[in-house]
């Protein structure tokens, strides 16, 4: 992994399995659903739900610095701890450190693989709850500059220096689906004008590790994703893009990437805006 822009912020299992133990690293587990954590989850990991713990009810992320330090607090982390983050779905790790790094937690690392690389190796697994004595956390300012708002998003359209990046898969993009489907009654589909589309899983290998630093410089060069651009990329509630801003910045280096987290349920949702499919 030496061969990343930032390597530090990846560790491989192996390292994990090291630190299951040490008191100042917290394992975080990001789902949908509690199910696949009760079924089997990394020794010592904490639970966090997707949609009650990170979004709100319109599926925006919860920007609340309050209801962070009470997540954050109840799952045992302080402001020093080490979080190492994982999910079962490809990039919820690298989604997590963004998140984590808006609100000025440095301390997140992000395990390379996931649950995906853990299990096929037959390293160990639980199926307790994982709990730990509450915290006294204090969330910092959030940093803005990890982000960009749709006003920027709507003035960046046509700009030279600015590249939109699409990461949902090409049925999103085309307007076939809405996430995951096909659309219901009032959803707008289609993608934001002039966005460049590059599916956020192009980025992974086949066991659930990144591709090579080469690989991943080719991958987004030959999309005309260059370094010299500043980089919005976005998706469809902000999570995939997260991920996609963590692969950007942080293993090749780019040095304007900021994730538009209000993605396609917002911009769909927004009067008079512009659509293309």
């Amino acid at each position: 992994m030496s061969q990343y822009a930032h390597p530090s912020v990846l560790i491989d299992t192996q390292w994990l399995e090291n630190h299951l133990n040490d008191s100042n690293v917290r394992i975080i587990e990001v789902n949908i659903s509690p199910k696949p954590y009760k079924n089997a989850h990394i020794p010592g990991a904490v639970f966090w739900n997707i949609f009650t713990d990170l979004l709100l009810p319109d599926f925006k992320m919860n920007w609340d610095a309050i209801a962070f330090e009470r997540l954050m607090a109840r799952s045992g982390i302080t402001n020093d701890t080490t979080v190492i983050a994982y999910g079962s779905y490809p990039g919820t790790g690298a989604w997590i450190f963004w998140l984590l790094q808006v609100f000025g937690h440095e301390n997140v690392k992000v395990l390379n693989g996931g649950y995906q690389k853990w299990k096929s190796e037959d390293r160990p697994l639980a199926t307790e709850l994982s709990t730990f004595p509450a915290t006294d956390y204090r969330a910092r300012a959030t940093d803005p500059h990890l982000r960009v708002l749709h006003n920027e998003v709507q003035a960046s359209i046509g700009r030279s220096d600015c590249l939109l990046l699409d990461v949902r898969t090409i049925q999103e993009y085309c307007g076939e689906w809405f996430f995951d489907q096909p659309p219901k009654a009032g959803q707008l589909t289609g993608h934001i004008p002039g966005a460049v589309h590059l599916e956020h899983i192009l980025t992974l290998n086949e066991d659930g590790t990144f591709k090579s630093f080469k690989e991943l410089k080719n991958l987004y060069k030959n999309k005309g994703i260059t370094a010299d651009k500043e980089v919005f990329p976005y998706c469809t509630i902000g999570a995939r893009s997260g991920y996609i801003w963590f692969v950007l910045k942080y293993l090749l280096g780019y040095p304007n990437v900021h994730n538009y987290d209000g993605s396609w349920n917002e911009w769909s949702r927004l009067p008079d805006i512009a659509i293309e499919k």
